[in-house]
């Protein structure tokens, strides 16, 4: 489930970009200009991608039930997919198409001055939504910088928003270059190529989305501090031969599953196992919160080798 940071981010970029979209249409239909009328789908298509985030947060946060044992937490990681999917078919779709009839029959945009007060707006309302995101996002970042942030993170709300944020900077500086190019320069294919370069950064950015939720659509792994802090849990234990294997699955953007196949010392009874396994889970959950199902197997370090050469056989 996402975060209540997450969802704030969601409703600051919700209220900028229906304001935006309203405003841009208007903008576009009054002066004519293809640019911005890609611009207007653009923040059409962000409002409904935010609408899609809040109903994948709300179903992500029902309870486990017979035919979801593990509950419905990776649904924002397919609605985070959908997203990244409209963005490429309507946002840049809509944008190369606009772009390229603009090209084929370039006439000039009247009024410009409307474009610009628009643009100008849009830009405010965009910076601070960019502003909020980031903000929520840079907390997670560290020393590992924004680019392995993003592929470490696994809550796709929040970089998401980002990713369209800053698509939508762009957009607005592609679309005050072109709308200014055919203004003062008079090169009505601006408009049109401009339009165009939209497109480009919309299918950048859904390609950049669609990778990242990709990896978490088919399982990712605990980060690596987690797994190492978990395995030092274990090996502290005088009651551990050996950890067998170790390997976790994310179910959710904070809910993780935990599977450990562990060699018990042999002169321990079953009593005795029993309670270890229940002090390792009460200590895995105390250290770290996010592991809500642990599975613990006792097998002796020599089965298990058995059993894993089977199953690469």
């Amino acid at each position: 489930m996402a975060s209540s940071g997450s969802k704030t981010v969601i409703y600051a970029a919700l209220a900028g970009n229906s304001l935006i979209a309203v405003g841009k249409f208007g903008a576009a239909f009054y002066t004519g200009s293809s640019a911005m009328l890609s611009e207007a789908v653009h923040s059409l298509v962000d409002t409904g991608n935010q609408g899609l985030l809040l109903y994948g947060i709300r179903r992500a946060r029902r309870p486990a039930d017979e035919r979801h044992p593990f509950g419905y937490g990776a649904e924002i990681y397919f609605w985070s997919f959908v997203v990244a999917i409209l963005i490429f078919g309507l946002g840049a779709g809509i944008s190369f198409y606009e772009g390229i009839q603009k090209l084929r029959e370039p006439h000039p945009i009247t009024n410009p001055i409307v474009n610009y007060v628009v643009l100008g707006l849009a830009a405010v309302f965009e910076a601070i939504a960019w502003t909020i995101a980031y903000r929520e996002f840079a907390k997670g970042v560290g020393q590992s910088g924004i680019f392995a942030s993003v592929r470490r993170s696994k809550d796709p709300v929040v970089f998401t928003v980002l990713f369209e944020d800053t698509a939508a900077m762009l957009g607005l500086l592609a679309a005050a270059a072109g709308i200014a190019a055919s203004d003062f320069l008079g090169l009505a294919w601006a408009d049109g190529a401009a339009s165009i370069a939209i497109g480009i950064i919309l299918a950048g950015a859904a390609a950049m989305l669609a990778f990242e939720t990709k990896g978490l659509l088919i399982g990712e792994a605990a980060d690596r501090a987690v797994v190492d802090g978990v395995r030092r849990i274990l090996a502290e234990s005088t009651d551990i031969k050996a950890i067998n294997e170790l390997r976790t699955l994310h179910l959710g953007p904070s809910e993780i599953l935990l599977a450990v196949s562990l060699d018990f010392v042999d002169d321990l009874t079953a009593q005795e196992v029993e309670a270890t396994t229940g002090g390792f889970e009460r200590e895995i959950k105390r250290a770290y919160p996010q592991i809500g199902r642990i599975f613990i197997e006792v097998q002796s370090e020599r089965d298990h080798a058995s059993s894993a050469r089977a199953a690469e056989r």
